[in-house]
């Protein structure tokens, strides 16, 4: 009868921890992804990614700006991600910051998920040789994608330093 309750306890848990999905909300990354998701129907992607470089929670200036396939996209290496009808790039005016961000809007034949997963295999949080990234996040609404490495606080002193 132990074994049997201790089984369906962590069942229960590892039920609860799949609905959350391991979601932090109080890191930069998955404040900005909620950000992204009451915005991304109405928007197109410069406009989504303006509006997320210029939230209250950044403390830097930063800018946005649209890509094109076949541009490189920092933060990936030499991989090309494709995919995508349009898309644009939000990061800081100073490159010493450990965080860069997309947003994408795929073409109607590709998976949503298999780009995504695109993104996560071929990126990198040590792209910027000073900083490292503490955080990759991903999302999606619709065909919108959503992707940035940040640090997951800009507190002082805090993580996102090396």
């Amino acid at each position: 009868m132990k074994k049997f309750i201790s089984l369906i306890l962590i069942a229960v848990m590892l039920f609860s921890f799949a609905a959350c999905g391991g979601k932090n909300p109080d890191t930069v990354g998955y404040n900005l992804l909620d950000k992204f998701e009451s915005i991304a129907k109405d928007k197109d992607t410069l406009s989504i990614a303006e509006a997320l470089i210029t939230d209250e929670s950044i403390p830097f200036m930063g800018g946005a700006m649209p890509i094109a396939e076949g541009d490189f996209l920092q933060g990936f290496g030499e991989a090309q991600i494709t995919g995508f009808e349009e898309a644009a790039m939000f990061a800081p005016m100073i490159g010493s910051i450990a965080f860069v961000g997309y947003v994408f809007d795929l073409k109607d034949d590709v998976n949503v998920k298999d780009f995504i997963a695109t993104l996560e295999d071929n990126a990198d949080l040590r792209w910027n040789i000073c900083v490292t990234a503490d955080e990759m996040v991903t999302g999606n609404v619709d065909d919108k994608v959503f992707f940035i490495m940040c640090p997951s606080s800009f507190e002082e002193g805090g993580e996102g330093e090396e």
